[in-house]
């Protein structure tokens, strides 16, 4: 388990959110301000501030509260992206807690993508600096998906990885040949194929089938689980799959 200090609580995370709403609603009032408010009797008072509610009704409550939640898990997974960067938390800690976040980002986002254009626009009317986690969202997947580093280094594992990665090629294809094309059954298998294809030592970082699936990763995570790939998408797929397929079976002949 992931310590306090490589992680924020969740409920402060969220109570810095709705503080920087309520900095942001203020910077958003030019002339209606809580400071310099008139009286009954005519005198301003300079120097006080009045609390400012962000919604007039249970519905933009709700919304308001769905923003802070989206606030809080980017900001969380800001400081989890930055503690594995700084080898302040394992692999085997990260990985699950990285795919636990991206997983609470998309339900939550679900909840507020009609009232915010994308992401990087939240991001940026709220004045969040969180590269490492827009990266990561960006991406879809732990970066121990992405590029490995599970910390397996056991030689004897190799063959198994090599038959599995096979395995998980054949899979895939044939679950497209068969018209399953929905996102939520093509990405569990793209997903399990990057993390795969990163256990076989063998591969170089920049090998071509890695940057192609990684690629598709981006193009599905920027989709709904419901959303299905069109004909033309299906055909790219199985042609990079195959394509991948072949090259990884020559970069094995090469080891030999």
């Amino acid at each position: 388990e992931i310590s306090q200090s490589v992680l924020p609580s969740p409920v402060k995370t969220t109570r810095i959110a709705r503080r920087v709403f309520r900095m942001s609603y203020y910077g958003q009032q030019s002339h209606q301000s809580a400071y310099g408010q008139r009286t009954d009797t005519g005198s301003s008072r300079h120097g006080l501030l009045e609390t400012v509610k962000l919604h007039n009704n249970n519905k933009e409550r709700e919304m308001y509260d769905n923003f802070a939640d989206v606030f809080a898990i980017i900001m969380t997974l800001e400081k989890l992206e930055k503690a594995y960067i700084k080898d302040s938390v394992l692999p085997k800690e990260y990985t699950p807690a990285c795919e636990k976040l991206i997983a609470q980002f998309k339900t939550a986002w679900n909840l507020v993508k009609n009232h915010v254009e994308s992401t990087q626009k939240f991001a940026d009317d709220y004045k969040m600096n969180c590269p490492a986690a827009m990266s990561r969202l960006h991406i879809g997947v732990p970066a121990t998906v992405e590029h490995g580093g599970m910390g397996e280094t056991d030689q004897k594992k190799s063959a198994m990885h090599v038959a599995e990665t096979v395995q998980y090629f054949i899979t895939l294809m044939d679950s497209l040949k068969l018209n399953m094309v929905a996102v939520d059954e093509i990405h569990p298998l793209l997903n399990d194929l990057m993390e795969s294809l990163n256990k076989v030592s063998s591969l170089s970082p920049d090998f071509e089938g890695k940057q192609k699936v990684k690629q598709w990763l981006v193009t599905l995570n920027k989709m709904s689980a419901s959303d299905e790939l069109s004909d033309d998408q299906v055909r790219q797929l199985l042609f990079d799959l195959e394509t991948s397929h072949n090259a990884f079976y020559r970069s094995l002949a090469d080891v030999r």
